[in-house]
């Protein structure tokens, strides 16, 4: 009977340790904030809260304000967004990137197809600083496009641009974001296409070929699917190379309360890499300060802190 109730308790204690577990702990914090930003499908109405994460201002089951798609609106609209680019900066300074560990709904994504069981790709240091860049490019080219827009538009000549750019010129990186392609247009277009099977008339299958002959549905649907795929490859591939919303809160973290810090005395790193094995976004942990780091592509995962087998890394704040 003592045999018994000592294998019970083992087993308990496993169980405790398993839950507990950063990464366990991780994924139910992701979850519930995604179950709360697409809550309007049970009814939730619109939260009065702007989050600098991807989700799809166009889903009519979303609660949040997409920081990044509303700066994109407001510019649009010739007004200054100050509440979007408010919530990234506030964000960025008091915890750094650790929404996009944590709370965004494509990171959610990208990190259940970590568990795809497919082999990944290792990335030489050398590319990846290269590919880093490519997200500011990125943020550039859709800075150019909405503030370019608004400026004409402003001073009174921007009509002309406006119709070139269509339904580009409302939203740059929407239009072909990846994020609103997941939530909001393939949602829309599973629909679309059983009535398309199923018509209901012919001038609404004539309106659905029409849809379907879209090349820019074609276009978001290829970034999609593409973007997915390099997240089976690579983790987290979206955010480390790609991601806006993630360079704007990159350029504002450099500066964050939150950080990261090692304890000399007990980081083996002539003999150790685990903390660098584990982290999705490839950052080079042993070759920053041992105080304090506030890497700009770190997500705070917090890996890096359950892989360390001597408890060496911890996060500081501030």
């Amino acid at each position: 009977m003592e045999a018994v109730e000592a294998e019970g308790r083992s087993v308990v204690s496993r169980v405790k340790a398993a839950v507990f577990r950063i990464e366990v702990a991780r994924k139910l914090v992701q979850f519930s904030c995604f179950v709360l930003f697409n809550a309007g499908i049970f009814g939730v109405s619109p939260l009065p809260l702007v989050l600098p994460v991807l989700q799809s201002l166009g889903s009519v089951h979303n609660t949040i304000g997409e920081a990044i798609g509303l700066i994109e609106w407001m510019l649009y609209n010739l007004a200054f967004p100050w509440l979007p680019l408010a919530s990234i900066l506030i964000l960025a300074i008091v915890s750094g990137r650790s929404i996009c560990g944590w709370v965004c709904p494509f990171g959610l994504i990208q990190d259940v197809l970590e568990y795809a069981g497919v082999s990944k790709v290792r990335i030489s240091q050398s590319t990846h600083r290269e590919m880093t860049s490519v997200k500011y490019l990125v943020l550039l080219l859709f800075i150019v496009l909405s503030g370019g827009l608004a400026i004409s538009s402003a001073r009174g000549v921007g009509q002309a641009y406006r119709e070139t750019l269509g339904v580009i010129g409302e939203g740059p990186f929407t239009a072909l974001s990846p994020s609103d392609t997941l939530f909001a247009v393939t949602p829309r277009l599973i629909i679309i296409l059983q009535y398309y099977v199923f018509p209901i008339s012919e001038a609404y299958e004539a309106s659905v070929a029409d849809l379907l002959s879209s090349p820019l549905l074609w276009a978001r649907l290829t970034i999609m699917v593409g973007v997915l795929v390099l997240a089976l490859y690579v983790p987290r591939g979206w955010c480390r190379y790609l991601c806006p919303q993630g360079a704007m809160l990159a350029l504002a973290s450099r500066f964050s309360f939150l950080g990261l810090r090692r304890e000399p005395v007990r980081c083996t790193r002539a003999t150790c890499r685990a903390c660098v094995e584990a982290c999705p976004m490839n950052i080079r942990i042993l070759d920053l300060p041992w105080e304090k780091f506030t890497d700009p592509e770190c997500i705070y995962c917090l890996r890096c802190v359950e892989a360390c087998p001597t408890k060496a890394i911890r996060p500081k704040f501030p």
